[in-house]
């Protein structure tokens, strides 16, 4: 049987995908021809197959690299066995991602197949001057560049690199079809990127089980399993939540369910809230079963077969969708006969005054921060709960620090400041601060590192788990430097001016990628520079000391220098920062634009003031509690 599953699993996948396909194609009016420039029959129908092909290697590489990351052992055959196969897997998107290119470009042509230079010439201005063209061929070399390392590379952390640079390759893929262009832009790419990961992983990870089961040992399959049936549930909830998110965008009333895009939705839903229901059979008994006993695999080989065929239904109608006519109107505002100044620039129409309540009332949900925000919560409470069951206590500081860190970093990315930062210079300022300062402290003072490595166990099969990567990460050469307080604290000073002074402000607020990669950063140098402030003491050493905290006092001002002194010159020196931009928004309502960024310029002046304070008193009670606790140890051991 598991020879069998192994053979007929991916098989099945394949052959579903396809017929479904076809299916959906027929309900959704998907193949018709074009009433003008029709490219012919072979097009109509090679770009949704080549599309169908994309779409399953690219998850067969990418969910098999993430099941190889965080399920198999390195020392085991089953790790060589998942690099081959990934490689073979990407190898197969490469060719088919070339294959789309070409018919896409075809069907946007309208034109047939000729050897002339005019054919040829047309064909480069698609690939290097169009969106569209440029995403394809920027899909291509990903997938080319991921091929040649899943052949080069065997070691755990470039495997894991491997891993990140194939879901940039979903990138592109989720700025192409309906999201691009659309009224919803930032929220239509970014709902199906996280749709795209999702399903990725998924497929991916079962296609990689099924493909790996030969060189798994019998004792260690409800391991891996197990592992996988975890990643698993977090993909159902990415999937589904996402998929809710871009059909409101592009079905919108319910009513239009009852349309061929409605219809095939409806569809795709259903079998995704099936495989919500075959994992938790999975979960609940096969994996039980397939525990005690591993020779007995009949059952749950069965259920995956299944699992891979429901896939498949899900992933043939999913590329139907992208050919099929959506009921809602699709184009951009900017894309209108009279747009507004702000409806130009952001492809959104400019929002409201905020109010006296509407700073606190508005929101404009980011759903890749809320996801991240989710799977904060989620992972640090199951820590909490983990130990309390083992009957070791956490601080409730702890705790409450945490929540009040997710709390600032949803109003961060998704709350009223989100909405404006477009806008209004203050609303951007006012985002990066908590970002780069407030939840990078309170994450410190959440201490979730301590948390992971009290909560989880180690694994000893040599595979590696949160635990592991945690360690990894913080244990890391580059990161150990990084953390010292020269670069940390410099990095904290300079990174305001190295935004605001720089054309990155403009990127960051007209590009829905340009933005979340910003965040990122500032949370990320946060993260860096911030535990290192507000821990007075020295590298080797286990108590705090007046030297260390001199030195993160100094550093301290340092960071407030790099604020304090942007906040200054934007109150006047600098004028008015991105004035096609800021100043081009056509509102009519809150402070003129040069009053507005005076105002962000006296946040960053408080921001950094503020700073120092909180070094100097953290670090002196650091100082006194390790001072107190110290004579009280020696009195101990003397006796």
């Amino acid at each position: 049987m598991n020879r069998i599953a192994r053979i007929a699993g991916p098989a099945v996948l394949v052959v579903v995908a396809f017929v479904s396909l076809l299916v959906a194609l027929v309900i959704g009016g998907g193949a018709d021809a074009a009433l003008i420039a029709d490219p012919g029959s072979a097009v109509r129908f090679g770009l949704p197959i080549a599309r169908v092909l994309v779409d399953l290697s690219a998850a067969a590489t990418i969910g098999g690299l993430a099941l190889a990351t965080i399920g198999l052992s390195r020392t085991a055959p089953e790790w060589n066995r998942a690099i081959d196969v990934a490689a073979a897997s990407a190898g197969v998107w490469t060719v088919a991602s070339a294959v789309t290119t070409f018919f896409t470009f075809l069907s946007v042509a309208g034109s047939r197949i000729s050897l002339d230079d005019q054919f040829g010439q047309s064909m480069g201005v698609f690939l290097t001057g169009t969106d569209l063209g440029l995403a394809w061929l920027v899909t291509v070399l990903v997938a080319a560049a991921v091929t040649v390392l899943c052949f080069a590379v065997r070691s755990r952390g470039m495997v894991a690199l491997t891993a990140g640079v194939s879901m940039i390759g979903l990138v592109p893929l989720a700025q192409q079809g309906h999201a691009a262009g659309t009224a919803s832009h930032d929220a239509a790419v970014t709902a199906l990127g996280l749709h795209l990961v999702g399903a990725a992983v998924w497929i991916g990870g079962i296609v990689m089980l099924t493909l790996v089961r030969g060189v798994v040992p019998g004792d260690r399959l409800a391991l891996v399993v197990g592992r996988y049936s975890s990643v698993a549930l977090g993909c159902f909830v990415l999937v589904a939540v996402s998929g809710v998110a871009s059909a409101q965008i592009r079905v919108g009333a319910f009513s239009n369910l009852a349309t061929p895009y409605g219809a095939l939705v409806l569809v795709k839903t259903g079998a995704i809230i099936a495989l919500g229901v075959l994992g938790a059979v999975q979960r609940r008994r096969t994996i039980i079963a397939l525990t005690a006993t591993p020779r007995r695999a009949r059952p749950f080989w069965t259920l995956v077969v299944v699992e891979l065929a429901v896939m498949g239904i899900a992933s043939g109608f999913a590329a139907a969708l992208g050919r099929t006519a959506t009921p809602v109107d699709q184009i951009a505002l900017s894309k209108t006969s009279d747009p507004s100044p702000a409806e130009i620039l952001t492809d959104d129409p400019l929002p409201a005054a905020p109010g006296p309540w509407g700073w606190a009332t508005h929101w404009n949900l980011d759903l890749f921060w809320l996801m991240v925000a989710v799977l904060l919560v989620a992972t640090y409470a199951a820590g909490v709960v983990r130990l309390r069951r083992r009957g070791t206590p956490w601080p409730l500081r702890r705790t409450v620090a945490a929540a009040v860190a997710v709390l600032c970093l949803v109003v961060a990315t998704s709350g009223s400041l989100h909405d404006y930062d477009r806008f209004l210079v203050s609303a951007n300022v006012g985002a990066h601060v908590l970002l780069g300062v407030v939840v990078p402290a309170l994450i410190w003072a959440a201490a979730p590192v301590q948390l992971i490595r009290a909560a989880v166990r180690p694994r000893t099969d040599d595979s590696t788990g949160v635990r592991e990567w945690t360690g990894i990460l913080v244990d890391n050469a580059a990161v150990r430097y990084l953390v010292q307080p020269f670069p940390a604290l410099v990095l904290l000073a300079a990174i305001w001016w190295g935004f605001y002074g720089t054309q990155v402000v403009r990127w960051s607020a007209s590009d829905s990628i340009g933005r979340t990669v910003i965040d990122l950063v500032f949370l990320l140098v946060g993260l860096l520079a911030l535990p290192t402030l507000l821990t007075p003491v020295a590298a080797g050493a286990h108590s705090a000391s007046r030297v260390a905290l001199a030195v993160r006092t100094a550093g301290a001002a340092v960071v407030a220098a790099g604020m304090v002194s942007l906040g200054i010159a934007m109150q006047g020196p600098l004028g008015l920062l991105q004035a096609s931009w800021f100043g081009a928004m056509g509102r009519t309502w809150g402070p003129d634009p040069l009053v507005d960024q005076a105002r962000a310029g006296t946040v960053l002046v408080v921001s950094g003031v503020l700073l120092v304070l909180v070094t100097v008193v953290v670090g002196v009670l650091r100082l006194r509690r390790d001072h107190a606790v110290s004579p009280i140890s020696a009195e101990r051991g003397a006796r």
